[in-house]
Parts: C-alpha cells; sequence; structure tokens
C-alpha cells in the first residue's frame, strides 16, 4: 500500500460505490454484476482493484477452497470519503473557510428564503440530538 487517502477518478469512485452499496465483501464478479453498461473487462477490473489496493482504499483477501478468487473489501467508507473530500475542497477553494463554502453553495443553488429556513431548521433539529 503506497499511500493513502488520494482522491478517486470517476471510475474508481464508482467501483467504490459498488463496495459500499454491497457492505460486505465482494469478488470482481460480484461488484462487474453491479457495474453499469458498458462494463469493464474483468482484467481492466482488476487493474482499478489493484489501484484501489495501493491507495489503501480496499483490501484483499482468499477465501480456503475458492481458488485464485480475490475477496475485496472497503477499508474506507463512504462517509470517510465524504469527509476527505469535502475538507480538501474546504482548503483548497475556500481557505479553509466553512463560512466561506457554505455561503459559496447557498449563493450558487439560488436556495429561496424558504429554503434557508429548512436548512436553518434542519442544522438546529441536529444540534439537539447532539
Amino acid at each position: 500500500m503506497k499511500k493513502k487517502y488520494n482522491t478517486l477518478t470517476k471510475v474508481e469512485f464508482q467501483i467504490m460505490s459498488i463496495l459500499w452499496d454491497i457492505n460486505h465483501s465482494a469478488c470482481g464478479r460480484d461488484i462487474l454484476e453491479r457495474y453499469e453498461d458498458p462494463k469493464p473487462i474483468y482484467t481492466t477490473l482488476a487493474t482499478y482493484m489493484k489501484i484501489l489496493y495501493e491507495k489503501g482504499f480496499v483490501d484483499f483477501f482468499k477465501k480456503e477452497g475458492e481458488g485464485k478468487t480475490q475477496w475485496y473489501i472497503a477499508k474506507v467508507s463512504r462517509k470517510e470519503y465524504t469527509r476527505m473530500t469535502m475538507e480538501s475542497v474546504k482548503k483548497d477553494f475556500f481557505g479553509n473557510s466553512l463560512k466561506s463554502m457554505f455561503c459559496y453553495f447557498v449563493k450558487e443553488e439560488n436556495l429561496t428564503p424558504e429554503d434557508i429556513q429548512e436548512l436553518l431548521a434542519s442544522l438546529n433539529e441536529e444540534e439537539d440530538n447532539i
């Protein structure tokens, strides 16, 4: 394992999403079954799995009596990856300012006053649950 917590390419994210949705170990065949068309060939998937392993996103193992089949499991959860990605966006694009990042999305999404009230209500609900 060379690096940990790199970003994922679009294809790598697609594969990780499949693993996250499966939510347990999966072999290449399991991943390909859930892959949207056009599906990659098995050797291409195997290459991506190797890259994901080297990046520290997955681990693999073999089950006794299963021959050469490798089973993959996510080492980084979807929630962890989302958090890491958003932290990076906040740092790289907004000078590490959550306020700037939030204001950007509020303005760019053209939120209505009602949308903003819903957001505030959601934040207050979350605060109550802490």
